[in-house]
């Protein structure tokens, strides 16, 4: 009688010397780059600030971080701060962006780099606010509405120096920057295609928090203007 041969099964420890170290750092990159890729896509993104437009919330090269989930389920609310696409093409030019190097440009679209290819303002009215400037006090105000805006504009500016009074088409949004008299928003574009109101479509989502430097990150809030009761009851 012949004995049979027995094969052992090959042991974890045996099967894991098959991958030489190079092999595994070279997935562990693969991993990290697809979930930075899929967290970027449908999650958070990191994106410079790239003008002075925003004073004094936010200060040239701050690190923002903007998350989406909220607009993925909710809406666009009066006092976000939001990052949007350039609208047309038309806006960048105004905000004085720089262009990345080579390799940061790279890291930037799989979502490891911060990039500045996109504005950031405040929302100031919704669709089918109607948003008018000024009242007799001086205010910006939102269906009639006014706006206590000393709590976050920059310091000693007035709500806005230029007139407007504009009804927001519905899925747009009418933005304005922070630092009134240093912000190309949408007093300064109402010749294009919606009176310089930005598309809801082009809004990457909503600035959750400053993240660099160290000593200015904090989480965002939506001033306390925007919750008025009037406000509130005006849609």
């Amino acid at each position: 009688m012949t004995a049979g041969t027995t094969t052992r099964p090959r042991s974890r420890a045996a099967t894991r010397r098959r991958w030489a170290w190079w092999q595994e750092i070279a997935l562990l990159v693969v991993l990290a780059v697809a979930i930075s890729v899929l967290l970027k896509t449908f999650v958070v993104q990191m994106f410079f600030v790239p003008s002075a437009s925003m004073r004094p919330l936010f200060v040239h090269d701050d690190h923002i971080l903007v998350q989406k989930i909220s607009y993925e389920t909710g809406q666009v609310h009066r006092g976000d701060v939001v990052v949007f696409d350039d609208p047309g093409g038309r806006w960048l030019s105004a905000e004085g962006t720089r262009t990345l190097p080579p390799f940061p440009r790279i890291l930037a679209s799989l979502g490891l780099y911060p990039t500045n290819d996109h504005l950031v303002k405040r929302v100031i009215g919704v669709g089918g606010d109607h948003v008018k400037c000024c009242d007799t006090n001086g205010r910006i105000t939102v269906n009639g509405v006014p706006l206590h805006e000393k709590g976050y504009i920059v310091n000693g500016a007035q709500p806005s120096s230029q007139p407007f009074d504009v009804v927001v088409p519905t899925g747009r949004l009418w933005v304005m920057g922070d630092n009134r008299p240093d912000s190309a928003d949408s007093r300064y574009h109402e010749e294009l295609p919606g009176s310089g109101t930005v598309p809801v479509r082009d809004v990457v989502g909503k600035v959750w928090a400053i993240v660099w430097p160290l000593d200015r990150a904090h989480l965002l809030h939506r001033p306390g203007t925007f919750e008025q009761a009037a406000l509130q009851a005006s849609r």
